[in-house]
């Protein structure tokens, strides 16, 4: 068998990516030949090397973006790398109903240790990375290519504010929280706060779910969380050098910059 014989089986099958040790499990030839094989591939630009011995395969119907979506390799290419993912924050948005969120990067929560980011032809994958990793508010869906995880709306809207320095700023994720609202069920926030390690960043959702007019409900159901403890003034954009003072609402959030939506 050759590797492009190969190729085609996975495609005939929805497959879109494969393994340098798939490869030499199947194909009775040495390394180097195999490896000459793909390269020939790479340079009629059939596959691409996302990962140092990890392959996507770019079909027909996918060669003028020159990729293809991350939902059709992404379970794939962790299980490759033996580690747990989610695909979250703009990427998972979209998939919660954040129409206007067209970024060509794709967004991947992983435990640490952090992963080196993606950049590679039209390929664009950013790594965040968390010590405190749970399967909770974590969604199988399904793609052509079977199933991928993704980040429910109220674990994409929490990673979204948590990381909101990274990631273009509190005005985005007020946009993003906006439009994926009314996907956040109770259950989700529910869930979540079995869980969710970070205080600070449960005050800012409750305070935004309010600013964003969602069903009160959801704040209601943090409010009675947070009562339970102790909790401390907080800014709703954390900045270098900057404290939170005195604060005159439930969720002791400081709004330190002008809230506009980005839409």
């Amino acid at each position: 068998m050759t590797v492009a014989n190969y190729i085609k089986q996975c495609l005939s099958v929805e497959e879109y990516s494969f393994s340098l040790y798939e490869l030499q499990s199947v194909i009775d030839k040495s390394e180097a030949s195999i490896k000459s094989e793909l390269s020939r591939l790479i340079e009629k630009k059939v596959i691409v090397n996302l990962r140092k011995g990890f392959y996507l395969i770019i079909p027909p119907r996918y060669s003028r973006q020159g990729q293809v979506p991350i939902q059709l390799y992404i379970e794939k290419l962790f299980k490759h790398l033996n580690r747990n993912y989610y695909l979250g924050f703009y990427s998972a948005a979209k998939f919660h109903g954040a129409s206007h969120q067209q970024t060509q990067r794709d967004y991947l929560m992983t435990e640490t240790p952090k992963l080196n980011d993606i950049k590679k032809n039209t390929f664009d994958i950013r790594f965040l990375t968390t010590s405190k990793w749970s399967n909770k508010n974590i969604l199988d869906r399904k793609s052509d290519a079977g199933i991928f995880k993704i980040s429910s709306p109220a674990l994409t809207a929490v990673d979204l504010i948590h990381h909101q320095s990274k990631l273009g700023g509190m005005n985005r994720m007020l946009a993003i929280l906006g439009e994926i609202a009314e996907e956040i069920t109770q259950n989700d926030i529910a869930e979540l706060l079995t869980w969710y390690p970070n205080k600070s960043t449960l005050q800012r959702f409750g305070f935004l779910l309010e600013e964003v007019n969602a069903d009160q409900e959801l704040s209601n159901q943090i409010k009675k969380y947070l009562k339970k403890s102790r909790y401390f003034p907080v800014l709703l954009s954390p900045k270098t050098g900057q404290k939170p003072g005195a604060v005159d609402n439930f969720w002791k959030v400081a709004i330190n910059i002008k809230l506009e939506s980005d839409l």
